[in-house]
């Protein structure tokens, strides 16, 4: 189960360089009394698909996943990302249910608040709401112009392309362990998980990669974006 924190101090949060920069001190006081952190372990869901959106989310720390549901029980992964993004507010200000779920792959730390008091920062603050609008507006240009990257790439440059994204992106290191399973890579890249599996060995018998359980070293990261690049 996720385990609710006290509600933090906005005033000197990273976060208040992102959006809330356009508030003022009294203005930040507000949202304190209006927000609490939760905490949410490895793999548990911090909001499912068809559930009533009644809070503005955005991430503190960790890492999630946005993904959906197809009909049949298939899992479609749309987005992973790291703080400061609102994957899960995607849908808030154009729907009253989630389109999408969102998980954690880390252990990580949610920042909530109250949507109607948002919806009252925007009829009062312009500044706020335009800030908050293309901030949204720039994360979903991101999510699509990803989705017809990974598209455009054969097998090998979606592999490539994912483990680029994990070195250069979240960890910011060539030695990183992968917070997914191969089926959830599987499901952002459209391929089958079998796929996935045997670039994977072929990418470390090519020494362009090591792998130790789920350790992941990226060896050669020239030919590694080269191929995705390329592939």
């Amino acid at each position: 189960m996720n385990e609710k924190k006290k509600p933090c101090s906005c005033a000197n949060c990273d976060f208040r360089d992102v959006v809330f920069s356009y508030l003022n001190d009294p203005a930040v006081e507000e949202l304190c009394d209006h927000k609490e952190e939760q905490f949410f372990r490895k793999g548990e869901v911090i909001n499912h698909q068809g559930e009533k959106i009644s809070n503005f989310k955005y991430l503190k720390s960790g890492l999630v996943k946005l993904y959906r549901r197809t009909p049949s029980g298939d899992e479609q992964v749309i987005a992973i990302t790291r703080p400061f993004e609102f994957v899960s507010n995607m849908s808030i200000f154009s729907e009253d249910r989630y389109q999408y779920s969102v998980s954690a792959l880390e252990d990580s730390v949610v920042c909530m608040v109250k949507l109607d008091f948002i919806k009252a920062l925007f009829l009062k603050n312009g500044g706020f709401a335009m800030g908050l609008l293309t901030k949204i507006s720039r994360i979903n240009d991101k999510i699509i112009a990803q989705t017809l990257d990974i598209r455009q790439k054969n097998l090998v440059g979606r592999v490539a392309f994912v483990l680029l994204y994990f070195a250069h992106d979240i960890y910011r290191s060539q030695i990183f362990e992968m917070p997914v399973s191969r089926k959830e890579i599987a499901d952002y890249i459209g391929m089958s998980t079998a796929n996935v599996i045997r670039t994977l060995s072929d990418f470390k018998k090519e020494g362009i990669i090591r792998i130790s359980g789920k350790t992941i070293e990226v060896v050669d990261k020239e030919k590694l974006e080269i191929i995705s690049k390329h592939g």
